[in-house]
């Protein structure tokens, strides 16, 4: 029901296996123990970032970029040519990139997944195309159009894409244009055909699509952000996309990169699943913001099963920087928590570095092998019913005054009940609650994992339908009967 997906950086994962395996590594012959750590991590999904050909305009806008390359100068010491690269989101075409192994090699990446039992996710990029895209310039329709006048006043919100014509930089509305790309219109009904014809393209080649910055081309929010055009958009385009879709292929899955609270809009015209970034900015918060995190995963249910939590991806800071020292518990209340979960490269090992998507070469970093292990308790225990199907519930917990310093809820089926605490403090704390379902239990009939790896049999009691924690600081527990 709650799948668990993997998000790959492809570029730098096979030149990280190329090196380590002193080979060219390519889509088609991937080692058969990443397959094999795929499957023992109990991932449904893989989701390959990056794997369409590459701007060649995009590239040299990033080689060029000075607050790019600040941000790569961050990463790496010193930045060779090679190690820039055209935005993953600046796509010309939907064609695999040839560099990683084209069509032909994702296809039997593709099959070694599903032998696995995994299912392949890959990028959609609904708001816009590179400005070398294979439509123009033939087909200028395509894209929203820009005035001459618009274009002195403000150049870096266009491009000339012949002499005296322009076109409008793609944006979102609360930020500056993105320079390597093309704004779609969607106001053009031939617009939408195109990109419902990319998505019939795609989803023959994976199983799900993680649609970028989905919320952007809702009618209400396209209307807002291009109000100069003369047409407005009249008809949305993700329903009709998502129906039209599914009536070939109806296990297909759509994941939504939502924000501003778009999650229910877009998950009513279809979406499977949407980015949850409310529970993202309260748990990453600091400090973590209990009461707020309370709300939102009391949402209503069918608001809530289709949400895609997460706790860094490629557009966020690194879990372990961002969370600091409740990174663990953050995992434990992430996994926890219904929904679909999202996994980044190198989360597990507790890497602190966010790699611009430019950038394909990775500095090292330590690993955190207690994270990793922690991670792996966690997966296992995330394939469990009661995290597959069970409802959630919030734990009134004695002393009261322990309510803003710890996350706690109940995960429950008719049959099966399991509780995540988890202390967000910096000092130790002892608390307890009440439920029926402890009834005639002792503490030999608990199942415990704590983020701290330690043995908790001496803190924990349980009596009287009543248990009793003791959690140090920044220890989070799940407590399975």
């Amino acid at each position: 029901m709650f799948p668990l997906v993997y998000e790959i950086n492809t570029r730098i994962w096979l030149k990280k296996l190329s090196k380590n395996h002193n080979c060219s590594i390519t889509l088609g012959n991937i080692p058969d123990e990443e397959f094999a750590f795929f499957s023992s991590c109990g991932f449904d999904l893989v989701w390959l970032m990056g794997v369409w050909r590459p701007s060649e305009y995009s590239k040299a806008i990033a080689t060029s970029h000075q607050g790019l390359r600040s941000s790569f100068l961050e990463h790496v010491e010193v930045v060779n040519p090679s190690d820039v690269a055209s935005s993953p989101y600046s796509i010309p075409s939907y064609t695999i990139n040839e560099a990683l192994g084209g069509e032909g090699e994702l296809r039997l990446f593709r099959e070694k997944l599903k032998s696995h039992g995994i299912k392949l996710m890959l990028d959609f990029v609904p708001n816009h195309l590179a400005l070398d895209n294979e439509w123009l310039p033939e087909h200028p329709e395509f894209f929203v159009p820009l005035s001459a006048e618009e274009y002195l006043l403000e150049p870096e919100s266009g491009f000339e894409y012949k002499k005296g014509s322009y076109l409008a930089c793609a944006k979102d509305p609360y930020f500056p244009p993105w320079t390597d790309t093309l704004q779609l219109n969607y106001a053009h009904p031939a617009t939408r055909q195109m990109m419902t014809e990319n998505l019939f393209k795609i989803s023959s080649l994976c199983d799900a699509v993680r649609c970028d910055v989905a919320m952007l081309i809702l009618k209400n929010v396209f209307n807002m952000t291009w109000s100069h055009l003369k047409q407005p958009m009249t008809e949305e385009f993700w329903a009709g996309a998502i129906r039209a879709v599914k009536e070939r292929q109806p296990d297909f899955l759509f994941l939504a990169e939502a924000y501003w609270n778009k999650e229910w809009e877009l998950q009513q015209q279809g979406f499977d699943f949407t980015y949850d970034k409310p529970f993202y900015d309260h748990i990453c918060h600091e400090p973590i913001n209990v009461e707020k995190l309370k709300g939102h995963m009391l949402a209503e249910w069918e608001y809530q099963k289709h949400l895609c939590r997460f706790i860094e991806n490629h557009d966020e800071p690194r879990a372990a920087q961002k969370a600091g020292l409740n990174n663990r518990v953050a995992a434990m209340i992430l996994l926890g928590a219904p929904g679909m979960h999202l996994v980044h490269q190198d989360q597990m090992e507790g890497f602190r570095l966010k790699i611009p998507v430019q950038l394909v070469r990775q500095a090292p970093e330590p690993h955190d092998e207690e994270l990793k292990r922690l991670y792996r308790q966690l997966f296992a225990l995330q394939k469990k019913k009661v995290f597959q199907e069970g409802r959630v519930k919030w734990l009134e917990l004695t002393p009261l005054a322990h309510h803003s310093h710890c996350v706690s809820f109940l995960r429950f089926t008719p049959h099966e009940h399991a509780f995540v605490l988890a202390n967000v403090s910096n000092a130790a704390i002892t608390v307890s609650f009440h439920h029926p379902s402890l009834q005639g239990i002792t503490t030999e009939n608990l199942k415990l994992l704590s983020s701290s790896g330690a043995n908790k049999t001496g803190d924990i009691l349980c009596n009287d339908e009543t248990l009793q924690v003791h959690l140090s600081a920044h220890e989070g527990v799940v407590i399975t009967l």
